[in-house]
């Protein structure tokens, strides 16, 4: 790998921990650094953005606080070295308290959701990443259950759960 690490194993962990790093902490400059130029973003709803341009653009409104104040708390995490890709199974909680005005339609959604499930819910979802040979993201495909509204008060109330990471290879002698 051009980054000069030994392992891709531990590159792709890297990249991954960084990247939801990037989303905890609100720093999406950090965030698209992971992208290759000419990555995929398909975020679950039927759309899809290409380029980084795009996905920064999909990206905007949770960065603006749109959605109040989010997290990820990640589950599991399963690397195929061999096949450059990976998957992280998480929950995002979101605190609409700290949401600030992005649109009307985002203002309407999040009064919906207040009134629904209360000022703190999450969901749940999953994100799988393919990855180019130099280790950037060319590929994210997040799967989730925020298109039929599942959010759950409980979710947004649980303390974080701790990652389980699973390292898989499908090469042979790995």
């Amino acid at each position: 790998m051009a980054n000069g690490a030994l392992n891709p194993a531990i590159d792709f962990q890297n990249t991954i921990s960084r990247f939801v790093e990037a989303f905890n902490v609100n720093d999406l400059d950090k965030a698209m650094t992971y992208f290759s130029d000419d990555a995929i973003y398909r975020p679950g709803d039927g759309a899809e953005y290409r380029g980084r341009s795009e996905i920064r653009a999909a990206f905007e409104p949770q960065f603006s606080l749109a959605w109040g104040q989010m997290s990820f708390d990640e589950h599991d995490r399963v690397i195929d070295v061999t096949a450059r890709k990976a998957a992280i199974r998480w929950v995002c909680r979101h605190d609409l308290t700290a949401a600030t005005f992005y649109s009307w339609s985002h203002w309407l959604q999040r009064l919906a959701i207040s009134l629904s499930v209360g000022k703190r819910a999450g969901w749940e979802g999953l994100d799988v990443f393919h990855f180019d040979e130099e280790g950037k993201i060319v590929g994210k495909f997040t799967y989730a259950n925020y298109n039929r509204p599942q959010l759950k008060k409980e979710l947004g109330l649980l303390p974080v759960i701790r990652k389980t990471q699973v390292m898989a290879s499908t090469g042979a002698g790995a």
